[in-house]
């Protein structure tokens, strides 16, 4: 092993390099009771970086809620598994590829999907559904308008080609424009994938004598380093790093989905596990680690598309389209003749040995042999410094001063605060958040991704609230729902309340669609762990996601860390990406978020909140304000409940359509509901209470409840752009479901509030005329106007 010894005087810049420090040699050295050389320790260096080993992260991840009757793996594996019934299985994830993306968006981006595919369909689920969560700097900013426009088209074109490519519908997701990812862009990666139950593959090695076995596409120098890599911030000099950005191909991982599951069918293999970050270094580790085994590679074997490759090129290389299989003795020459069929790669590289160590051989040469145990299991945990950010002090008070130049000259007044609230200057205020950046419809990205593929989606991208995907392709008549959200700018306010809005938020979603919400992933975004405040807000993130989780029965069966999300000094918010996955059992009782029949009633219902919460709001963006304020709680008993009201009148037919009220608040709303649903609403007028005091004369505590909230709203107009938690809109189709509705939220504890009618509908856009309009209170818009607002303003910011 001479050849790859390390000489003292290089001993220095060979460790700054790899990420570790003089603490990390001696552990290293005190391993192996001896030195290391380069390609030892490049395999210390991938296994114990930020990015594989969750040094700085993993003692805030302990005491996640990841069990429940219904999780068949947590996390550990290379993704979440739930039971669903009919003997099949949901496997999920989702992941990030932030650093590559923002040094190549468009390969970055790709490959981020190619990941997360290969970490469902290594686990022997065929992909049915991607979602994605993508962050941008600010491209009002002139200054940084032109980059992050670039950005945004390459990570855009990644994703849609790769999932398109690959047949795998994008069916949602969430898209959002903050100064604080000027220099760090988030590209967060879900996918969910279906598999039965008892044909579920783990990442395992073992069995003395079975084959190990290089399956895919060859390996290049592309992604040379990438786990060290994103376990850094970014400087100055970060285009350097375009070398360490792997290069994709999504036709070449088509046929390798389609090699491993028939290699599945066939039962090839005892294990599986997908080259990811750290390439063959982590696959092969991991994959002896959970076996407890050692294993023995031959690393000349290994298929190489270019010439002249190293030991060290080929153990940490992230070429991608890549699996390492532990295959059954035996079944080597069917292994080879099924990739052959789809014209991939197929090497026998080693085998598993029972010494639990990793010897690594060059063309009969013993070049590193390594302890698995001590390398996996043992990675240095850090207990880094943490302190309470200055900037919480100065964002305690609420700004709802207006800075936007054109609000306000348009509004008269400085501050929202001694503003008239006139029918004209809530209608100002109306239209300009529905043409704002974090309210309109982002058309232009969503299709750019095949949302149809399968023919199983049932709602997809821009219909609001969760996704749905049927499982009739799996003789099943259930639906998965899903969602993906975090609000970042409430994380920056109170990392925890945030966090635990964010798992709610996902699973309200989920469970406005008439599912019930089992599981979650995350993806937990964040500055340097060396900034005691970045190490202070994620702890808060973690605590209030181990609340939420634990209170709404939603464990964490998956997940990822990224730190180092920043530039120099300018670290992102805490974006705690949550994603919660629901089972609706009739897909056919499966309902929308936007209103859908003329006559219908419009419904208020959660807990009566007469608190105005306009701390991190889009209200005060939109004028221009810092963000700041307190951020209000969540009742989390409360929520839960509306869950349970939700489930249970949906699938008695008593709703209609239902989203719940957030960004923007009860507004906002209603117009995108009325938006979608092409239809004239009224709402919270004089002659709402009028139809009120008819319809419901005989139901004295419905009446009173209902005229209480119109007063709530009356009192305060600001109250419409309110975003209170626990509160949805439902559109329910008669009296009598409107009566069943409010009795079942009284023994819950909760409110309905009947506020409004659906005046008109329409079936086509076309159809909409001059007297459509939207009425809540004293807004009174077109609803032509509205919905271009909403459907064409994206275009003009690009």
């Amino acid at each position: 092993m001479g050849e790859w010894s390390i000489k003292k005087e290089q001993l220095d810049s060979i460790l700054k390099k790899h990420k570790l420090d003089s603490s990390d040699y001696e552990k290293i050295v005190e391993i192996l009771e001896r030195e290391p050389n380069l390609i030892e320790l490049g395999i210390f260096s991938a296994m114990w970086s930020e990015h594989c080993s969750y040094k700085s992260s993993k003692i805030y991840l302990k005491g996640f809620p990841t069990e429940a009757s219904w999780v068949l793996q947590g996390p550990g594996e290379n993704a979440g598994v739930i039971d669903i019934g009919d003997n099949l299985a949901a496997i999920f994830k989702i992941e990030s590829h932030n650093h590559p993306s923002f040094i190549e968006p468009n390969a970055g981006a790709a490959t981020g999907v190619g990941g997360i595919l290969r970490d469902i369909f290594t686990m022997g689920a065929n992909p049915i559904i991607n979602l994605n969560s993508i962050r941008f700097g600010d491209i009002l900013d002139s200054n940084m308008r032109k980059k992050h426009i670039h950005l945004l088209h390459g990570v855009v074109e990644g994703i849609g080609h790769y999932g398109n490519c690959m047949g795998i519908p994008t069916i949602g997701g969430e898209t959002s424009f903050e100064s604080c990812y000027n220099g760090n862009i988030l590209v967060n990666a879900f996918s969910l994938g279906i598999a039965k139950q008892d044909e579920i593959f783990y990442g395992k090695a073992s069995g003395e004598g079975n084959p190990i076995m290089y399956v895919g596409s060859k390996t290049g120098r592309d992604g040379l380093g990438g786990a060290v890599m994103s376990s850094d911030s970014f400087d100055s000099a970060s285009k350097a790093l375009r070398p360490t950005v792997q290069i994709g191909d999504p036709f070449v991982e088509k046929s390798l989905l389609e090699a491993c599951l028939e290699v599945f069918q066939k039962d090839l293999i005892v294990g599986i596990q997908d080259m990811g970050a750290a390439g063959l270094t982590s696959s092969s580790f991991e994959m002896a680690s959970r076996s407890g085994s050692g294993m023995i590679m031959w690393l000349d074997k290994i298929p190489m598309r270019e010439s002249g490759m190293t030991p060290y090129e080929l153990m940490l290389s992230e070429s991608q389209e890549r699996m390492l299989l532990c295959a059954k003795k035996g079944a080597e020459k069917q292994i080879k003749d099924i990739f052959a069929k789809y014209e991939l790669s197929a090497e026998i590289v080693g085998e598993v040995r029972n010494t639990g160590k990793m010897e690594l051989l060059w063309h009969g040469e013993l070049c590193a042999t390594l302890p698995i145990a001590p390398i996996v299991e043992n990675a240095p945990i850090l207990n880094r410094a943490i302190q309470k950010p200055k900037y919480l002090e100065s964002c305690k008070n609420l700004d709802l001063n207006i800075t936007n130049q054109a609000l306000q000259k348009q509004l008269n007044t400085d501050n929202i605060n001694t503003m008239q609230c006139s029918s004209t200057n809530l209608n100002t205020l109306t239209k300009s958040m529905l043409k704002s950046l974090d309210i309109c419809d982002k058309a232009w990205i969503y299709n750019q991704y095949d949302d149809s593929i399968k023919a199983s989606t049932i709602k997809g991208s821009g219909m609001l609230s969760s996704s749905l995907v049927a499982l009739h392709n799996y003789d099943s008549k259930k639906a998965i729902s899903v969602s993906v959200k975090c609000n970042v700018k409430y994380c920056y306010l109170d990392p925890k309340i945030g966090a635990k809005i964010a798992v709610a938020q996902a699973g309200r979603d989920v469970a406005l669609s008439g599912a019930k919400p089992l599981a979650i992933t995350d993806c937990l975004n964040f500055g340097s762990p060396e900034n005691p405040e970045v190490m202070w807000q994620f702890r808060e993130s973690c605590e209030g996601i181990k609340e939420a989780c634990k209170a709404l029965q939603t464990p964490v069966v998956s997940g990822n860390v990224s730190l180092y999300n920043q530039t120099n000094d300018e670290a992102i918010y805490p974006t705690p990406s949550i994603v919660s996955v629901g089972l609706l059992e009739d897909s056919n009782k499966a309902i929308g978020s936007h209103f859908v029949s003329k006559d219908s009633y419009i419904c208020m219902l959660g807990v009566m909140d007469n608190s105005l919460q306009l701390s991190g709001s889009i209200l005060q963006k939109v004028i221009g304000a810092k963000n700041s304020g307190i951020l209000h709680d969540i009742n989390l008993e409360s929520e839960l409940k509306l869950w349970e009201i939700l489930n249970q009148s949906i699938a008695n037919k008593y709703i209609l359509s239902a989203k719940d009220i957030a960004q923007g608040g009860l507004a906002i709303t209603l117009c995108k509901m009325a938006i979608l649903g092409k239809t004239s609403i009224e709402v919270l007028t004089d002659k709402i209470q009028e139809v009120l005091a008819k319809d419901f004369i005989n139901n004295e505590n419905l009446l009173q409840d209902s005229k209480d909230y119109m007063k709530l709203i009356s009192q305060n107009k600001l109250m419409l752009f309110s975003e209170n938690h626990t509160q949805v809109i439902c559109e329910i189709k008669d009296i009598e479901s409107v009566k069943n509705l409010f009795d079942t939220a009284k023994q819950k504890g909760l409110s309905l509030c009947v506020i409004g009618k659906v005046a008109n509908k329409h079936i086509n856009t076309k159809d909409i005329t001059n007297k459509d309009s939207i009425k809540i209170h004293d807004i009174n818009l077109s609803l032509q106007e509205a919905h271009d607002l909403y459907y064409k303003s994206f275009e003009t910011y690009l």
